[in-house]
């Protein structure tokens, strides 16, 4: 069986401007989550960052993508929109998009979405307590019940999303709030999952339980189908009987 073919795309801004995140990120966390990947097995990875020619995302990267990552901040408006419309597509056709932490706020997230995708948050560093609520689901192999990270960003609802085919985890903070962690949609004939931990300031991309996650959404994500959509006349299949 071929290698699920994955292009990691990163803003990789806060890597290059804030000392605390070089830190613990010193190759970026587009590679931390490459490393992942590339430990749990069965995918071919590649990372694209903004500051690329075309972000990293020319049509040929696309075309030989199966799953696309995409981790975003404080740099969303400045995606050309010729690049989200491009992404959109090939969504669309298939490919699988997997949106992580802030990247609900990206221009990719809120068009598949159609709405605001607006949260509260707070950045404390508190402990957030993942429950798994779908133990069946293919993302949630070899997770336990729940499971704990111990420095995050608070994400809390109202979460501005529709309603999502499926919610895989539900957070609970220790300051008090929960949130829809993790949640899927279907457009078009590609999958789509958004899951919230992955804040630039905390080591969450080397979890192992959060590492699972992701090769598990992957593997959920690759495509089924890679098919265009279009809107064509046909001619009928059975004679037609006038009256």
């Amino acid at each position: 069986m071929a290698d699920i073919r994955v292009t990691v795309w990163n803003e990789n801004e806060h890597e290059k401007t804030i000392e605390a995140v070089k830190q613990i990120y010193p190759n970026g966390m587009h590679n931390a989550i490459r490393e992942g990947l590339e430990k749990a097995g069965g995918f071919k990875v590649r990372c694209a960052t903004q500051d690329m020619p075309e972000h990293g995302l020319t049509q040929e990267v696309l075309d030989d993508t199966d799953v696309l990552f995409w981790w975003g901040h404080c740099k969303h408006e400045e995606v050309a929109d010729e690049i989200v419309d491009r992404v959109q597509k090939r969504v669309l056709e298939g490919m699988g998009l997997i949106c992580l932490h802030s990247a609900h706020f990206s221009k990719i997230f809120r068009r598949m979405l159609g709405t605001t995708c607006s949260l509260k948050w707070r950045e404390a560093g508190e402990r957030e307590r993942l429950w798994n609520i779908e133990p069946g689901h293919p993302i949630t192999e070899g997770i336990g019940e729940y499971f704990e990270l111990p420095h995050v960003e608070m994400y809390g609802e109202r979460f501005d999303i529709p309603d999502p085919d499926k919610v895989i985890f539900i957070s609970w903070y220790q300051g008090g709030e929960v949130f829809r962690s993790g949640v899927t949609f279907e457009r078009g004939y590609g999958r789509i999952f958004y899951f919230s931990p992955g804040h630039e300031t905390f080591p969450i991309f080397y979890d192992e339980n959060i590492r699972k996650v992701l090769a598990n959404a992957a593997r959920w994500a690759a495509p089924r189908i890679i098919k265009e959509h279009v809107c064509p006349f046909v001619e009928p299949l059975e004679n037609i009987k006038k009256s």
